[in-house]
């Protein structure tokens, strides 16, 4: 397989609507608060944590802002309660999409996800009216180089307990079981690979193609609902090419 991964181009559209550091910083800032008051302020002890402390060094969050956010959520400073929410829906042509959040007002966000889906010609649907369409996996995601012989690598990555791998231009994406991509990813990493990214994910089992004018219109509402403040992740089976 050639090209580029398609959760990999998925992603970096978050990157690209967050362009603001502050607004990427809120965002995990609220992940880690509630990581850390339903597994504690260890990341040692709390996988969720370390993951979440990963992402944040990945977008440069400062260890100052990082450590203050665990001691807000630990109560050793005042901080703001946040629960969880998902939403589901659809989008242009049928299109599938999963918004998970966190808010402190769940009717203000709830508001805000139905006005996104109803401007941009999509619709909010009930719990599970989408969900089934994916599986929650582990994504490694390593550099590619000349170095590396595809066919050892496969072997290799199968043999520390790998599912799948997909390879690309210029990344294999290695596929998990969920929660097991940080073995996996220290695995790689003591066996001398450059890991890009690490995470749980949901993958859709298969992806969707919209003519141009439908997918300029969703990628829109993808736009906008990442650009809100309460929204952590969008996640949706719409093929897009970014070349």
């Amino acid at each position: 397989m050639s090209g580029h991964s398609k959760w990999h181009n998925i992603q970096a559209r978050k990157g690209k609507s967050d362009a603001a550091r502050g607004k990427i910083f809120t965002k995990i800032g609220r992940e880690i608060a509630v990581v850390v008051k339903t597994g504690g302020a260890d990341p040692v002890s709390n996988p969720k944590l370390r993951d979440v402390i990963a992402k944040a060094k990945q977008n440069n969050m400062p260890n100052d802002t990082i450590e203050r956010s665990i001691k807000k959520a630990s109560g050793e400073l005042a901080g703001v309660n946040y629960e969880s929410c998902t939403y589901e829906g659809y989008g242009q042509g049928g299109s599938a999409v999963i918004v998970e959040c966190l808010t402190d007002n769940k009717n203000r966000t709830a508001g805000d996800v139905r006005h996104s889906f109803d401007k941009f010609g999509g619709s909010l649907g009930n719990s599970g009216c989408v969900s089934y369409l994916f599986n929650r996996k582990g994504i490694v995601e390593v550099e590619k180089t000349d170095k590396i012989d595809s066919d050892e690598f496969m072997l290799e990555v199968l043999d520390m307990g790998a599912v799948d791998i997909n390879e690309y231009d210029d990344t294999f994406e290695v596929i998990t079981q969920a929660n097991e991509h940080n073995k996996l990813a220290d695995q790689l990493k003591n066996a001398g690979y450059n890991v890009l990214n690490s995470e749980t994910t949901l993958v859709p089992d298969s992806y969707i193609n919209l003519e141009k004018d439908k997918l300029e219109k969703f990628m829109k509402m993808i736009d906008a609902l990442e650009d809100l403040d309460d929204v952590q992740q969008v996640y949706h089976n719409v093929n897009i090419d970014e070349e």
